[in-house]
């Protein structure tokens, strides 16, 4: 069975790496996190699984999922220090995180597809929207 996924919104960052600046501010030992108010009822299944984050209604890149933590009442979700470009896929805005199954996720851009994982958010959306990428 494949591991589930999560999706979330990368609040208040236009692109991967003012992202990717705000998970290294508060990494340590190869890992990362996200708080959020409750932990996810298919936790378990989680765990190896991936986050997506959402940029501009965008599903642009993930991340590893270590295992979940109790922080002052809160649900932490450790992550992987690595953030992986994924090929853009449209997806709704949402509130908290949803549920992905690993058949609908986004492929990771692989080594032949460096120029396209260093494009701009905003064009390589517009491209995966006219579904050219």
């Amino acid at each position: 069975m494949h591991p589930l996924n999560l999706t979330r919104i990368a609040f208040g960052c236009n692109d991967t790496g003012i992202l990717r600046e705000r998970l290294l501010a508060k990494a340590a030992g190869g890992e990362t996190w996200i708080d959020t108010r409750y932990r996810p009822t298919r936790h378990v299944e989680l765990i190896g699984g991936s986050l997506f984050w959402i940029i501009r209604h965008q599903l642009i890149a993930r991340q590893a999922i270590l295992g979940f933590d109790e922080v002052e009442g809160r649900c932490r979700i450790r992550l992987s220090t690595d953030l992986v470009p994924v090929r853009p896929r449209p997806r709704r805005a949402h509130q908290g995180w949803r549920y992905l199954v690993a058949a609908d996720a986004p492929g990771d851009f692989d080594g032949a597809d460096e120029e396209l994982a260093a494009m701009p958010a905003p064009l390589a959306s517009e491209l995966a929207a006219l579904g050219l990428i």
